[in-house]
């Protein structure tokens, strides 16, 4: 394969990685707490692209990370649902293990339990989850103290992390990780209220139709380097003949 072809090659690649990343963020604008994923590009260097002598650097994808900034807080009213203001995340039991979610949409399940719209039990510092009664008011303080009826029940398990990069994601807007979470610092609990999605709509549809021309380009190009190599055998045979 020539070097123009490989080059667009590579650079197709790069593109539908970013195609993907971008489509996936739109599709969960709307995801309470959704965080948005962004790609960081590098190069490497090939000697297949170049040859030995000068070898071409190619694009690529090396890792992809996530922009954990806040959403914006939206008031609903119901007091269920819980925001976080700063960084940090709600702990919840997830079918394997802990899971955490800047997604504050809970409920009370028929058992009394706060859990989130999936039924993931909500955790409390105690190690425990929250039950609370059928009947009265719940309550929740800025620093995830829930009381009710006057009487205080427990205290939200609030996990931060010194380095977001041990998370990764587990579904639209659960995250997990390996290493153990320490309690976050600097955040509130705001009652009534949701956190939206960081996805900013306008400016990755921008991105997208600007990726597709890209990827446009590069398929033009490695179109035109096909045809020059076939242009290229043609001529050889007729003078070989």
């Amino acid at each position: 394969m020539d070097p123009l072809t490989i080059s667009a090659a590579g650079g197709m690649q790069a593109r539908l990685e970013s195609l993907d990343m971008l489509a996936n963020n739109l599709a969960n604008t709307e995801t309470g707490g959704y965080k948005t994923d962004r790609e960081f590009y590098n190069l490497y260097v090939s000697a297949a692209a170049g040859g030995e002598e000068q070898p071409a650097t190619l694009p690529v994808i090396e890792r992809a990370w996530t922009d954990y900034s806040q959403g914006v807080l939206r008031p609903t009213g119901n007091p269920t649902d819980l925001a976080l203001s700063g960084q940090g995340f709600f702990a919840v039991n997830g079918p394997s293990g802990i899971l955490y979610t800047r997604n504050g949409s809970f409920r009370v399940s028929a058992s009394g339990t706060l859990t989130t719209a999936d039924g993931y039990a909500v955790r409390t510092v105690s190690g425990g989850n929250l039950q609370v009664s059928a009947s009265g008011a719940l309550e929740v303080s800025a620093d995830g103290t829930v009381t009710q009826n006057g009487q205080t029940l427990d205290r939200l398990a609030l996990a931060g992390f010194s380095d977001p990069s041990v998370l990764s994601k587990h579904g639209a807007n659960y995250f997990e990780s390996a290493a153990p979470s320490q309690p976050a610092s600097g955040v509130q609990v705001q009652q009534g209220k949701l956190e939206g999605s960081n996805v900013g709509a306008a400016e990755s549809a921008v991105r997208l139709v600007a990726v597709m021309r890209q990827f446009e380009m590069l398929q033009k190009a490695a179109t035109l380097g096909s045809q020059m190599n076939r242009e290229a055998v043609e001529e050889v045979a007729k003078v070989a003949s």
